[in-house]
């Protein structure tokens, strides 16, 4: 029987020093982030040598994720209903919020730094010289964490694009594409069609590709059919209907009907739901899953930091939204909730994002901006972000009482602060922009609330 990565070992832990490696997680992590020269460095041909010495493989099916948007969403989805169904479920997850055990999760529970350490040491023995990026490493590390966890499925979500991500080094037997948008342009080109391309290279020959992605780009489709791909779209191959109450799902040969809407909120939820369905039913003959399993798994999916709505007053709102795409849907939700006098912002950004498009789509929702430097150096300052604020046309008030502000802070624990200093019990907050800015702001109340039981 494999062993199990959660309840691994200590001995790698305890004999690391030893052999030369870190002795702790954190340790571990810290060598990662200066060791490579590029923080991103995209191709497949070091990470493919590193796991063809480390003879990762895995016997059973394979669900790769990737899109612009709602990733996250529908691997949670996914590893949720699988769950429900008995399932021993594998899913790799990124980034993280709080800790780097939140990325290799194995049946539904994050895996522990002994587990991570063993496989980070097994990895260093194998790439022999062989220098990796952060992501490759670790993206190899828990490859080689869940290869030995003795699982029925394993979930892998992309990080960056997909044919050149590290993640694409494996063959999956179901390929998802969630939604195609303008993001890294640097990287994976300036349009629709370009960066179509890049995420289709998950796909494989004879197996099952599924874009949920309401207008796919050409290049997709294309690409598909070139490689002889099983590709199936929506509005063609699967769709979806429902009222307020409950929706249904079609698919090529299954149909869900009556099902409940998915816990995680949002106006694009439904469509990743039914790539979801849609790989369930790809995979029905290997892994089997009842009505009654798919309702309790979207009933029961949670996932930090999608328009994540947190208890108590004022209502705190932790949306990770760093794209136009993403900006326009958190924007569609704001629409959707009910009156807020005023609308507070805690907001922080990579420099290298469309921050001008992110401002466009939530200019005239926000009546207090709370503008923050993140921790990295390629991070927007605060007075940067007020700059394009300011360009955008929003005028803040120098008055007491004005309707409209902007202040800056060095970090997301202080703009939220002010923003909870200075809010309503009827006002809301959002945060958003970044994980950095969702997880400072997470790290802080995880502090406040610690204190306060302690």
């Amino acid at each position: 029987m494999a062993p199990n990565p959660i309840s691994a070992s200590v001995s790698a832990t305890a004999t690391a020093t030893a052999t030369g490696t870190p002795a702790t997680l954190d340790a571990w992590l810290s060598v990662l982030e200066t060791r490579h020269t590029k923080t991103i460095d995209m191709g497949l041909e070091r990470v493919a040598a590193v796991k063809r010495r480390l003879n990762i493989q895995f016997d059973c099916p394979v669900v790769m994720v990737a899109g612009t948007n709602g990733k996250g969403s529908t691997c949670a989805m996914l590893e949720s209903i699988l769950l429900q169904a008995g399932y021993r479920v594998g899913l790799y997850i990124k980034p993280h919020f709080l800790k780097f055990n939140e990325r290799a999760r194995i049946g539904g529970q994050s895996a522990s730094d002994a587990a991570l350490i063993a496989s980070f040491d097994a990895v260093e023995a194998a790439r022999d010289g062989i220098s990796l990026s952060y992501f490759e490493f670790t993206t190899l590390a828990i490859m080689h964490l869940l290869q030995q966890a003795g699982l029925d499925v394993v979930i892998l979500e992309v990080g960056l694009g997909g044919r050149l991500d590290a993640v694409n080094v494996i063959d999956a037997d179901v390929a998802i594409v969630t939604s195609i948008d303008i993001d890294h342009v640097e990287y994976l080109g300036d349009t629709r069609e370009k960066i179509g391309f890049e995420k289709a290279g998950i796909f494989r020959a004879g197996r099952t590709a599924i874009c949920s992605d309401p207008m796919p780009p050409a290049s997709l489709v294309e690409h598909a059919a070139a490689i002889g791909a099983d590709l199936w779209l929506l509005g063609r191959d699967f769709n979806y209907a429902g009222d307020k109450q409950q929706w249904n799902f079609g698919g090529r040969a299954q149909r869900r009907n009556a099902l409940g809407y998915p816990s995680l909120r949002g106006a694009n939820q439904l469509l990743n739901a039914s790539a979801v369905l849609a790989a369930l039913e790809a995979l029905r003959m290997r892994l089997p899953v009842g009505a009654q399993e798919v309702r309790s798994g979207l009933v029961m999916v949670d996932l930090p930091g999608r328009f994540q709505v947190l208890p108590g007053r004022p209502t705190v709102i932790l949306d990770v939204a760093h794209n136009p795409h993403a900006a326009a849907t958190l924007a569609q939700n704001f629409d959707n909730m009910g009156f807020h006098p005023y609308t507070y912002a805690v907001f922080g950004s990579m420099l290298d994002k469309d921050i001008d498009g992110v401002i466009a789509q939530m200019k005239g929702r926000i009546d207090h901006w709370c503008v923050t430097g993140l921790p990295l150096a390629r991070a927007a300052t605060a007075l940067q972000l007020q700059e394009k604020l300011l360009a955008a046309g929003i005028v803040p008030s120098s008055e007491p009482d004005a309707d409209c502000t902007i202040q800056c802070f060095d970090s997301p624990e202080k703009a939220f602060a002010n923003a909870m200093g200075r809010a309503g019990e009827n006002d809301r907050i959002a945060v958003f922009g970044s994980f950095l800015t969702v997880a400072g702001v997470m790290a802080a109340r995880s502090a406040g609330l610690h204190n306060e039981s302690s």
